[in-house]
């Protein structure tokens, strides 16, 4: 798409987040939460009685390692700053200087976002993620218009 039909950069800093993600991944946190309350209330006191230290411990581990996944797709974001482009995907973070940027793209039907780099490599922005539709089109124009004139 040619850089005179995108809109205008927008005012650094912004922050881009997926809100579909966000939106499931907060209703199957409470979902998972209603569920283990349940299960757990629904057992009589003598069944809760025979479980063991042990045993507490490993479903506790397996909801902590649930919520932890959820929270990590939930945390996914892309910080569009003046002295450089933040990229959260899960727990890994990722700072890229605005000249490393060569294009930004998300073809029809792809996940997320792709940033082409300067060194010839690329990395996805999951804080841009295709099922936004509309919204994720704007972000990536937005970041394509930074990344024809970065800030100095």
């Amino acid at each position: 798409m040619p850089a005179a039909s995108e809109p205008g950069a927008p005012a650094l800093p912004v922050t881009y987040r997926p809100l579909g993600p966000r939106i499931v991944g907060i209703g199957l946190g409470l979902g998972l939460l209603v569920v283990f309350a349940a299960a757990w209330i629904s057992f009589g006191p003598d069944v809760r009685a025979r479980f063991t230290f042990f045993q507490r411990s490993t479903l506790v581990f397996l909801g902590v390692l649930g919520f932890g996944a959820i929270f990590a797709l939930v945390r996914s974001r892309v910080d569009a700053e003046r002295e450089r482009l933040v990229i959260v995907n899960g727990f890994r973070r990722r700072e890229l200087a605005w000249e490393q940027v060569v294009s930004v793209r998300l073809p029809p039907g792809a996940p997320w976002a792709t940033l082409d780099l300067s060194d010839g490599t690329t990395v996805s922005a999951m804080g841009i993620q295709g099922s936004d539709g509309a919204r994720a089109q704007q972000a990536v124009q937005q970041l394509r218009a930074i990344a024809a004139d970065p800030p100095h």
